[in-house]
């Protein structure tokens, strides 16, 4: 039977008993502004509700767990013990948005006959409820029932995976939720506009051991789609990934007692209140690493986007090492943390991490590299890495690499998500970082092991490799729904810069969508404690001014604010760092004057803003921009005129620093 379909029937049959009436206890959980109210229903079946400012977000909806063994947690609900608490902490957030945050919420925590419970936590941001149980042995699940009946027929931002195996790096396509296609499940987050009850993204966090969660349509509303557990799977020829063949008719084989990942509705009033939404982050597991401070975000020198496009040199440029010298010398003059060997140092087809091809001498790099203060890291395939995780580590993290970055995971079935947490402890046992390529969307593991620097699961600069999307357009929809759910490698910084018109696709020497100013913003605009410059050192340093303002900017910050904001329009996102603030500013294909509200400024207080931004002529010649200073202060208002397809950055000093 086809997986999609099979689960199809499995959950609309949940649904239909899910509907069923009787008799049942009620309860009520609130917001701690009050505007946010979820009700649950424990009868026939499990169920809850949503409300915000009175205005139903939720239907009623179900909550279940299916085991093999027959056992359905939900149905026939009767609760043992209900208990609520409030809780207000402030939560230290290492390579995050904010340096740190305070969670505010009200929980009900219902227990029930038969060895289970559910947790709900309502936050002024959204609510979440997880299912626990407390069960002897192992089990077998089936099927998780997790339903989310909007109330009417609201707009919605979905982006589509094709099949079970993903990397997330969908494009969004915008409709009425009754006309979200049915062939495709739906990758989270989703967004929808609730009207008075506001912006609505349906999220998860806490994913371990257990495979992650798609949507797709079903009668009055949307209903969870797992990946059922690999049985059998083979090893691609080009890289040795590994592929699933076949699939077992369950989702995740578990410990009786645990807790499973949290279900979660973010809600903002406005758009622009979405990217710094920070509940994902507050309900993922705590950090299990202990002492982080060995871990160091930064810049990269990468060289795959740009196909090793060294010019002007008097070798041949490629996967060799004089050519990674090169890299290393850049990255040490621009200040840049890392340089990444991508595919090719080590042969992908012969799947052993710990073979080099022999024209690269990597104890040399790594000892060139040292001695100019760049860290290196190496790229590799996830489940290769797996296959000698233990030995790869202790030999690389002694002969001085830095970190890996894991690619080609594809999935987020069981056994997907279970290797994401195998790497990310071994790693962090030998002071090794992760960047995690080909991945599902993160789910808070980046607080759980802090060691993971960065997640891909975006429709980064890449596809503009081979393909011709609209990419202004995702760049000003993704930070509203796909980065609530954690950073995002998007791999930004490209010097070729075109028109919509003039745009081609070219593998080996790609181009960008927009303005040079557009790629400069993307450094703000987007998290990523870890970031490539995407593009060769030979463009980068024909363009001094501009490859300085990027190697200044910081990549981690104490404090985020969207100031403005409109979801596949445009943003601009302000980021605070020590006494210095940054300001980034996006576009679609749409030219407009974006106005920045300096109000953020410490007031009394004057600072110098050095701007980047198009000029003039940038609408045809995308390449140029301009560079200006000027002093500001709390009072000051700008106006920035931004081409199609542009944008702009702002660093603001204060002026007594110079």
């Amino acid at each position: 039977m086809n997986l999609f379909r099979c689960f199809a029937i499995s959950f609309a049959l949940s649904f239909a008993a899910a509907c069923s009436s009787g008799p049942g206890t009620d309860f009520k959980v609130a917001s701690p502004d009050g505007t946010l109210c979820v009700g649950i229903r424990a009868a026939d079946s499990l169920t809850y509700t949503v409300t915000r400012h009175g205005t139903p977000v939720l239907q009623p909806s179900a909550i279940g767990l299916h085991f093999a063994d027959g056992t359905v947690l939900g149905r026939g609900a009767k609760v043992t013990d209900a208990r609520r608490e409030t809780v207000e902490r402030v939560v230290e957030a290492p390579f995050y948005r904010q340096a740190r945050f305070t969670e505010h919420y009200n929980q009900l925590r219902l227990t029930f006959e038969g060895g289970y419970a559910v947790t709900f936590r309502v936050f002024d941001q959204g609510c979440a409820y997880r299912i626990e149980t407390h069960l002897p042995g192992e089990r077998t699940v089936a099927g998780e029932v997790a339903e989310f009946n909007f109330a009417g027929d609201p707009g919605v931002f979905a982006a589509y995976s094709d099949g079970l195996c993903n990397a997330y790096q969908s494009q969004y396509e915008k409709c009425r939720l009754s006309a979200l296609g049915t062939e495709k499940p739906v990758l989270l987050p989703l967004a929808a506009d609730c009207g008075a009850a506001g912006r609505v993204l349906v999220c998860e966090a806490d994913l371990e051991a257990y495979p992650g969660m798609f949507l797709t349509p079903s009668a009055g509303g949307l209903r969870g789609l797992f990946a059922a557990v690999p049985d059998s799977c083979y090893l691609h020829e080009r890289r040795c990934q590994e592929k699933v063949a076949t699939r077992h008719d369950y989702i995740a084989r578990v410990e009786g007692t645990r807790t499973y990942p949290w279900r979660i509705l973010a809600v903002a009033d406005e758009d622009r209140e979405l990217p710094t939404n920070d509940l994902v982050y507050a309900l993922a597991a705590e950090n299990r690493i202990g002492d982080c401070s060995w871990v160091k975000p930064g810049k990269v020198a990468w060289e795959w986007w740009n196909d090793w496009g060294l010019t002007g040199v008097d070798f041949e440029p490629g996967i060799n090492t004089r050519t990674y010298k090169a890299y290393i010398d850049f990255a040490a003059d621009y200040g840049l943390e890392y340089v990444v060997l991508d595919e090719g140092w080590s042969d992908p087809k012969a799947g052993d991490v710990m073979s080099v091809v022999e024209q690269i001498d990597l104890p040399e790099l790594v000892r060139y590299a040292d001695a100019k203060g760049v860290g290196l890291m190496l790229w590799v395939v996830g489940n290769v890495l797996d296959a000698k995780l233990e030995e790869a580590c202790s030999y690389y993290a002694g002969l001085g690499i830095r970190g890996f970055k894991v690619d080609f995971i594809d999935r987020d079935d069981q056994k997907a998500v279970e290797l994401v947490y195998r790497l990310a402890r071994v790693a962090a046992a030998h002071r090794l970082v992760l960047d995690i390529h080909g991945v599902y969307k993160p789910t808070g593991q980046n607080r759980t092991y802090p060691n993971i620097v960065n997640f891909e699961s975006v429709f980064g600069l890449e596809e503009l490799k081979w393909s011709n999307p609209d990419m202004p357009l995702y760049d000003v929809t993704f930070p509203f729904i796909r980065m609530v759910q954690g950073p995002v490698d998007y791999t930004p910084g490209a010097y070729r810069n075109a028109t919509r018109e003039g745009f081609r696709i070219d593998y080996r020497n790609p181009m960008s969508q927009g303005t040079r100013a557009h790629q400069v913003a993307a450094y703000v605009v987007f998290d990523a404690p870890l970031v490539m410059l995407c593009d060769s050192p030979t463009r980068y340093m024909a363009d001094e001014a501009c490859t300085r303002f990027i190697a200044s900017l910081p990549v981690v910050f104490d404090t985020t604010r969207v100031l403005a904001g409109e979801i596949g329009e445009y943003i601009v996102t302000a980021r605070k760092r020590q006494d210095c603030w940054y300001v980034g500013g996006l576009t679609g294909w749409t030219p407009r004057t974006l106005d920045v509200d300096l109000s953020l400024l410490d007031p009394g207080r004057e600072y110098t803003a050095t701007l980047l931004a198009d000029d003039g002529r940038s609408a045809a010649e995308p390449t140029r921009y301009t560079i200006s200073t000027q002093r500001v202060t709390s009072a000051t208002r700008l106006q920035i005129p931004v081409a199609p397809g542009g944008g702009f950055a702002l660093k603001i000093e204060p002026a007594d620093n110079k």
